[in-house]
C-alpha cells in the first residue's frame, strides 16, 4: 500500500509535496467545509486504486477534523454519490443548512 501524507492544503503520495507521484486537493472553505477541487494520478499509478486511497485519508481528516466535503472534482464526487459509507461527510446543501 502506498503511504499517503497530508500536505499543505492536499494529500498526496511520493517524496515530494511539489511534484508528487499522486495528489488530492482541496480548499478549506468556512469553519466546518473542504472543498476537494482535484485529484491527480501519476500514469505509473493509473489502476492501482491510489485514488480511492487518497479519498479514504481525505475523508478519514475531515471526519475528524469535523468538516464536510464539497466533491468539486468529478472523481471525488462520482465516488461519494455511490458509496453509502462517504453519505455522512458529503455535504448536502439543503439538507445540512437546516
Amino acid at each position: 500500500m502506498l503511504e499517503i501524507k497530508k500536505g499543505i492544503k492536499k494529500f498526496y503520495a511520493g517524496d515530494s509535496e511539489g511534484n508528487p507521484l499522486a495528489e488530492m486537493t482541496f480548499i478549506p472553505s468556512g469553519e466546518n467545509l473542504i472543498i476537494v477541487d482535484h485529484t491527480y494520478v501519476s500514469d505509473e499509478l493509473k489502476g492501482q486504486g491510489v485514488g480511492k486511497q487518497l479519498l479514504k485519508e481525505v475523508v478519514a481528516w475531515a471526519r475528524k477534523e469535523n468538516k464536510k466535503i464539497v466533491p468539486l472534482c468529478s472523481y471525488v464526487k462520482a465516488q461519494m454519490e455511490k458509496n453509502e459509507e462517504y453519505q455522512d461527510i458529503l455535504y448536502k446543501e439543503e439538507k445540512d443548512r437546516e
